[in-house]
């Protein structure tokens, strides 16, 4: 065995003679709190995106709203308790209670129309 041939065997061994020499120095000075710190960093960098993506669903769940324009009848979502603009009509609409309603200007005062048969006005 020459001494190339085991410096190329360190080489392969450094990475993991580094992280022993690493461990053991922290372990005998007694930075334990350091080890369990990035331990714990670690952690927290592996759960929030699912912890994230959870609540992101449970909070649309809760907030996105799926109904219908009063005005045109096109279904279509929003997110509850904002304003939005129905997309085939145009008319401005508020979400509340999980239900679309027109957004109307104070002291207008909102009127539907009843159909009546021409039939009944003949006889």
């Amino acid at each position: 065995m020459s001494f190339k041939s085991f410096q190329l065997n360190l080489l392969n061994l450094r990475p993991w003679l580094t992280l022993l020499a690493v461990t053991w120095l922290l372990a005998s000075l007694g930075l334990g709190w350091l080890v369990n710190s990035l331990l714990i960093i670690v952690g927290l960098l592996l759960l929030a995106p699912i912890v994230a993506f959870f609540g992101l669903r449970w909070w649309l769940q809760r907030n996105l709203v799926a109904d219908q324009c009063p005005v045109c009848r096109y279904e279509f979502t929003g997110l509850n308790n904002s304003q939005v603009q129905c997309p085939n009509c145009g008319e401005p609409l508020l979400v509340q209670n999980s239900h679309f309603q027109r957004l109307t200007p104070a002291g207008t005062i909102d009127v539907k129309a009843v159909e009546i048969p021409t039939q009944s006005l003949e006889d």
